[in-house]
């Protein structure tokens, strides 16, 4: 990830498609609730969305009910599984990262949610091939000692293991906060 501004982290009223873990919010917000988004530097990560692995974004301005059925259908064959954080990593421009594990399983379906809408290119087109990760650290603060402290923490606690059962759609409001819209579970299960 390169140290350039987002160009499309100045709009308001995004939409994502992520992997919300708020099961990890005890263990992260240590990191997150000292770090702030270069997009909204006023608020910590911690106010602006829970802990969470981007699927992608932005995604359509104002989906569709039609919209959300091909990210269902996209994902229909895709079985829950579970999902658990080990190591820590952190990107050039200092963003500090939990990797998700199995990190295969998880970049097949970010790969596959990306193929089902081409029009939205992941992270405006500055990323094509993103890297799953959760944020633990913007750029603001991150660097080789977070990552050693984040890693240190990972071995040393139980950090819990997600059940990653369905994909959350989120809209961002004007004041830079993220709301849950709805979710489409994985395998096609309308009863989740």
């Amino acid at each position: 990830m390169s140290g350039q501004p987002d160009p499309w982290a100045a709009r308001t009223g995004l939409t994502a498609i992520l992997i919300a873990v708020p099961e990890l919010t005890e263990f992260t917000d240590r990191w997150r609730s000292v770090s702030f988004s270069s997009a909204r530097p006023t608020a910590a990560l911690t106010e602006l969305v829970p802990p969470h692995v981007t699927v992608l974004v932005p995604w359509l301005q104002d989906p569709s009910p039609e919209d959300v059925q091909r990210l269902q259908d996209a994902v229909v064959d895709i079985e829950p599984f579970d999902l658990c954080f080990k190591t820590a990593g952190q990107f050039p421009n200092g963003t500090t990262w939990l990797r998700p594990e199995p990190f295969d399983q998880v970049h097949d379906l970010v790969a596959t949610v990306l193929a089902a809408f081409p029009e939205c290119p992941p992270y405006g087109g500055q990323y094509p091939d993103p890297h799953p990760h959760l944020t633990i650290s913007s750029s603001d603060r991150g660097g080789p000692g977070l990552v050693a402290e984040a890693q240190a923490a990972l071995e040393a606690e139980e950090v819990p293991a997600v059940r990653l059962d369905d994909l959350t759609i989120w809209r961002e409001g004007d004041d830079g906060i993220w709301q849950l819209t709805g979710s489409v579970p994985l395998g096609g299960d309308p009863a989740l």
